[in-house]
């Protein structure tokens, strides 16, 4: 039996996945500025369960060290204000009616360290996962020279496709944590 035929497309995307999963990360983490993608990551417990705090909240950066959160319904401000409290962000939000007002205080030399180090070990997982899509396609490439369905020279051909993907994926991996661990170092 045939097995799938093989596309370097497919194994691109899941190394795009793998990068764009690292951007997610890097969105929730804090450099001094204001970003509403800073509370993305926080889940609200309201009507009985857990919902992004977009879901349930407007959020934005008025200003470069403040970030607003407009809440939908009134009785849900105490919730996302306990939400945001017990993140491990370390912000105090201040009610205000329907809304909460988070100033974003400056960060230190020594979170500013434990951030960029953070940002490092968020990249060395996604270069990782990059590498087991790279190993998922030099194993189907092997099995279906094995199973002659493939010839030698095609297999090498696409061999040195997936090789450049990696290493194209490893490279956009490793320029945008050195962007943003500059972007948190930068005081």
């Amino acid at each position: 039996m045939a097995s799938q035929p093989f596309k370097v497309e497919d194994y691109k995307k899941r190394m795009e996945g793998a990068l764009n999963a690292l951007m997610g990360e890097f969105s929730g983490l804090r450099t001094g500025r204001a970003s509403a993608a800073l509370l993305e990551p926080i889940h609200v417990e309201v009507y009985g369960t857990s919902q992004p705090i977009n879901q349930v909240a407007t959020i934005s950066a008025p200003e470069p060290r403040m970030i607003s959160v407009q809440v939908w319904d009134r009785s849900n401000v105490g919730a996302v204000d306990k939400a945001i409290r017990a993140s491990s962000l370390g912000l105090n939000p201040v009610v205000d009616g329907q809304s909460l007002r988070i100033p974003i205080p400056p960060l230190t030399g020594e979170r500013r360290q434990e951030l960029a180090k953070l940002a490092g070990k968020y990249a060395e997982h996604a270069r990782v996962a990059v590498r087991n899509v790279r190993r998922d396609a030099m194993e189907h490439l092997k099995k279906q020279e094995k199973d002659h369905e493939i010839s030698q020279d095609e297999h090498k051909k696409l061999h040195d496709l997936v090789q450049k993907a990696t290493d194209e994926y490893v490279k956009k991996i490793d320029d945008a944590v050195a962007h943003k661990e500059a972007e948190i170092v930068q005081v």
